[in-house]
């Protein structure tokens, strides 16, 4: 997992909570007693489930404790630890597993997906949301960059470029599994302000394990010839708005 900072995450604030906040309006009518937010982050949208299932017990769960500081001072009902999703357990099984935009972050989805399933109880509920805009300019531009000198060696192996399959293989990934499922995408036309507004949102995910792995003197070097192929791969509206479509897959199954 790429380190993370909380502040530039927060930026797009309204754009990035809005797919959290359509999956959790269709998670059906249920009464879950145990709910586990994997990747929880800063941790609004933790207390988003903790409050529309106030009776249930909510815990966040985040491998950064930078995040896991700014969920703890909110002082919400859920309660928040640090761990890995990637080798989570839950005992006894839960009935409510939530995760918003996380598990792109993680590799082998073949053999994640069934074991995170597994660890709902039947009847339970699996609500996933991932990022799917991988093949768009904001990532393709990395991609082609991280090929390139003077970066190509540092960024060996640190980088996924196609972390998120296409919707049908986790169809037929989960499908065996379960006894309900559905599988969408939604793409969100994104109208962004400011400055550089796509790379200002990228600095705070995409861009992430980049910054991680480059020095302080290669790391302004790729910042600025990424900045340029941003630029003019999303041009600034004469109005002043720089669009930004963003893809998302959702995933919502009854265990």
């Amino acid at each position: 997992m790429p380190s993370w900072d909380p502040a530039q995450y927060a930026k797009f604030g309204d754009h990035r909570l809005r797919p959290a906040l359509d999956l959790i309006g269709r998670i059906p009518d249920i009464d879950p007693k145990r709910i586990v937010d994997l990747g929880c982050g800063p941790g609004e949208i933790t207390e988003m489930l903790a409050q529309r299932w106030p009776e249930a017990e909510t815990v966040g769960l985040d491998s950064s404790l930078d995040m896991l500081k700014k969920a703890r001072a909110l002082n919400g009902r859920a309660r928040y630890v640090e761990g890995d999703v990637a080798s989570w357990t839950a005992t006894p099984p839960i009935d409510l597993l939530f995760s918003n935009a996380c598990l792109q972050w993680l590799p082998d989805h073949a053999s994640l997906f069934p074991r995170l399933v597994a660890q709902v109880a039947k009847g339970g509920t699996v609500a996933i949301q991932m990022p799917h805009n991988h093949d768009q300019p904001s990532h393709r531009i990395i991609a082609r960059l991280s090929e390139e000198a003077p970066f190509k060696a540092p960024l060996a192996g640190k980088l996924r470029h196609d972390p998120v399959d296409a919707p049908a293989s986790y169809w037929r990934l989960l499908k065996p599994l379960v006894a309900r499922l559905d599988i969408w995408e939604v793409d969100y036309l994104q109208a962004l302000t400011g400055e550089d507004p796509v790379l200002n949102w990228t600095m705070g995910t995409a861009l992430r394990p980049v910054l991680d792995a480059l020095d302080e003197t290669l790391r302004p070097q790729f910042v600025e010839r990424y900045r340029e192929g941003l630029r003019a791969a999303y041009p600034r509206e004469a109005e002043g708005s720089t669009l930004f479509p963003f893809r998302r897959l959702f995933i919502l199954a009854e265990r």
